[in-house]
């Protein structure tokens, strides 16, 4: 057997000079290694961005979010708030509400979204590398402050520095029949601005965190709440702590982990994903028909040559084996070739940066890119079935046509 297969590759690499064939093979090993190559780019490059919208999110999200399964708010009690603290696992509990509100700011005024939160949302320090200017605080003494995002503020000109102008929240009132001065449809609230802080634009452009008493006054939901905000402990996990509080509160509650907030989000990235894996996995297919017109060829041209093996006892297997392995060589030289590179210039750009976003307001001055080896597996199974595919059909020819030309 290894006699029979030491004769074929001498056989059928004993000729030198470049061929056509030589040619289709090199032109399908090309385009083999760019596809991998690109492959490999393109799905890290899916991954980095999703793990840069985790960190983006992870900055101001919570662990765990309760909010009710029906209307805007629900009633807050000391008791609902020792039944949740009671849960295993659940470390600090931040009372929110939320809701649109319309400030202004001297001569400017626009809507934001007003966010209250209890004092110890800072105390996590989920805002603490994010503040561009100020001082990182809710309250003074009885002085209310408003952690404000850099978009909002540069729409109403807001000086953090400046103790002279106030920002005034207005918020529609209940107003009854018959009235006619146009200041009662409103409540008004006035709070300091105050520390000022950028994460990413669809957060900086509508978010304004203030005292939760000061939105419970300015939306008079007296005892109520729109949601808490649960931060759960090293050493439990969100998803046992969502079932356990899911369990406690009942039908009438909502418990959410933070990648189910924006699971609409991550599921177009992985969608997209798929799409671009499958697009790249048709290249290489196409790549791969060079590959069976090349083995086609080569059987052709070789068909004298396997008659002789046949007739020194090589069998239908062995022939077919060799094709088999000459198209492998192609494809899988390509494709670890590609592989090598694409894996090469993902980790030079995860810790060089070499390739820059070219804008100098971004979260990340580098495209950000992630290696994934089960993208690099799944590349591997899928260019081995190509391959496969491409090869089987040529390497059962090459025995069919040497019996014909033995018999001959």
């Amino acid at each position: 057997m290894k006699l029979a297969y030491f004769i074929a590759r001498r056989y059928f690499l004993s000729k030198k000079k470049k061929s056509f064939i030589n040619v289709i093979s090199m032109i399908s090993m090309v385009v083999v290694t760019t596809g991998t190559m690109a492959l490999i780019i393109v799905l890290s490059v899916f991954n980095g961005l999703e793990g840069l919208l985790r960190s983006i999110y992870g900055t101001v999200d919570p662990n765990l979010v309760v909010s009710a399964s029906i209307g805007k708010s629900f009633e807050y009690s000391e008791a609902m708030k020792q039944r949740i603290a009671s849960i295993d696992g659940v470390e600090v509990i931040t009372e929110v509400i939320e809701d649109n509100a319309l400030l202004r700011y001297n001569n400017s005024e626009r809507v934001a979204r007003l966010k209250g939160v209890s004092e110890n949302f800072l105390t996590q320090g989920r805002l603490d590398q994010n503040i561009v200017y100020g001082e990182l605080k809710l309250r003074d003494g009885d002085i209310n402050y408003a952690i404000m995002g850099r978009g909002v503020q540069y729409d109403l000109s807001v000086n953090p520095g400046s103790e002279f102008y106030s920002i005034q929240a207005y918020y529609p009132d209940d107003v009854g029949p018959g009235v006619t001065n146009p200041e009662s449809y409103f409540r008004v609230k006035s709070i300091m601005p105050g520390a000022i802080f950028a994460i990413e634009s669809s957060i900086d452009n509508n978010y304004v965190f203030v005292p939760v008493e000061f939105t419970e006054s300015l939306f008079r939901y007296r005892g109520k709440r729109t949601s808490l905000e649960i931060k759960v402990s090293d050493d439990a996990t969100a998803e046992e702590v969502k079932a356990n509080l899911q369990q406690t509160l009942g039908e009438n509650f909502i418990v959410q982990t933070s990648d189910e907030i924006h699971s609409d989000l991550y599921k177009v990235l992985k969608i997209e994903k798929l799409f671009v894996f499958l697009i790249f996995s048709i290249i290489i297919a196409i790549a791969s028909i060079n590959i069976f017109f090349s083995l086609t060829m080569l059987v052709i041209d070789k068909k004298k040559d396997v008659a002789i093996l046949m007739a020194q006892g090589a069998s239908h297997k062995l022939i077919r084996n060799i094709f088999l392995i000459e198209g492998s060589i192609v494809a899988f030289a390509g494709a670890f070739i590609g592989l090598f590179l694409g894996i090469g210039i993902c980790y030079a750009q995860q810790y060089f940066g070499f390739i820059s976003t070219g804008t100098q307001t971004t979260i990340m001055q580098a495209y950000p890119v992630e290696v994934q080896w089960m993208d690099v597996i799944l590349t591997l199974v899928c260019i081995v079935v190509i391959t496969l595919l491409a090869t089987i059909q040529p390497a059962r020819s090459a025995s069919r046509l040497g019996q014909e030309k033995l018999i001959q």
